[in-house]
């Protein structure tokens, strides 16, 4: 009896020992998440120039969701760290083959994590063994030595306003002749009132342009006559055509009189150039002057003569 008590406590020890580890290898799995042991994977690498703090078992993510582990690191090549990381096979499909590998942190002061972004549509999904490209991230190094870079060009600048400021106020430069010399900014002012001036003048012309445009569409006027009645517009149109034609009758004429003058044997070139056949025309003009005032004369006679007396009485 008291054997079969013994063999009974015995077997339900036995079986509370077996429950206990069965609960902590269960609590284990689902505590350390090493139920994803289980979970079919595919290896996908990357090569860094610097790892920056990355770490085996590292988790990787994708569009915020956990999708695997790092599973090695590396060195590959000369310096640089090769990255194989662990995927789950079910997250394969919107994984692309173009997509982009970068560092970061889980929060503030967490572990550093990989995450996996981007891709193209074009690009196949991604298979075993297939290596993705990385971003260049800045390190917090680069960053101070960009900080520091910036510090020393924010002094330099700082140093050329400086001087700057000083010619200014010691009346060098442009700037320091126009904020120092009061002739000098007087002719500017003088000019500007100028320029003012032939602005305000300006402006009286496009307004008295625009009233002259206006009153080229009021009915009546001489203006609008010219633009909206065909007829009259035909009219002065012929005159003009008329006036070109005179005036280039005139400039034929005004030629030929030029040509002929400049010709010693045209008559005209005859009478302004030979000085004997100058003479001669006024010799002939003094004689028929002569000849006038004589034939003058004997006429005069004739109406006084008794027997042509009665004649002109009649006339």
């Amino acid at each position: 009896m008291q054997q079969t008590t013994s063999n009974r406590r015995a077997v339900i020890v036995g079986l509370f020992i077996f429950l206990g580890i069965v609960f902590l290898i269960l609590g284990i799995l689902i505590i350390g998440n090493l139920h994803e042991t289980f979970v079919k994977k595919i290896v996908v690498t990357s090569v860094l120039d610097d790892a920056n703090g990355l770490q085996q078992g590292n988790n990787v993510w994708f569009s915020g969701v956990k999708i695997g582990t790092v599973n090695k690191l590396s060195f590959f090549g000369s310096s640089q760290v090769k990255i194989a990381m662990k995927i789950d096979e079910k997250s394969q499909q919107y994984i692309r083959k173009d997509a982009k590998v970068k560092i970061s942190t889980d929060g503030l002061i967490g572990s550093k994590i990989i995450i996996i972004y981007g891709g193209t549509s074009k690009a196949g999904a991604v298979m075993d063994g297939d290596t993705l490209g990385i971003e260049k991230l800045y390190s917090s190094d680069d960053m101070i030595d960009t900080l520091q870079a910036n510090n020393i060009n924010l002094l330099t600048i700082t140093k050329n306003l400086k001087l700057i400021t000083q010619k200014i106020a010691d009346g060098q430069g442009s700037i320091g002749k126009l904020m120092n010399d009061e002739t000098l900014y007087n002719n500017i002012e003088a000019t500007l009132q100028s320029l003012q001036k032939a602005s305000a003048k300006a402006n009286e012309l496009t307004n008295s342009l625009a009233t002259f445009g206006a009153k080229l569409n009021e009915k009546g006027t001489l203006a609008n006559d010219l633009i909206t009645d065909t007829v009259l517009f035909k009219s002065f149109s012929v005159t003009v055509a008329q006036l070109q034609k005179i005036a280039a009758n005139a400039d034929s004429l005004s030629l030929n009189l030029k040509n002929a003058s400049s010709n010693p044997n045209s008559p005209i070139g005859v009478l302004l150039h030979d000085e004997k056949s100058g003479s001669l025309l006024k010799t002939t003009i003094a004689n028929l002057d002569s000849s006038t005032y004589k034939l003058n004369e004997d006429l005069e006679a004739l109406q006084h003569n008794f027997l042509l007396r009665g004649y002109f009485k009649k006339k």
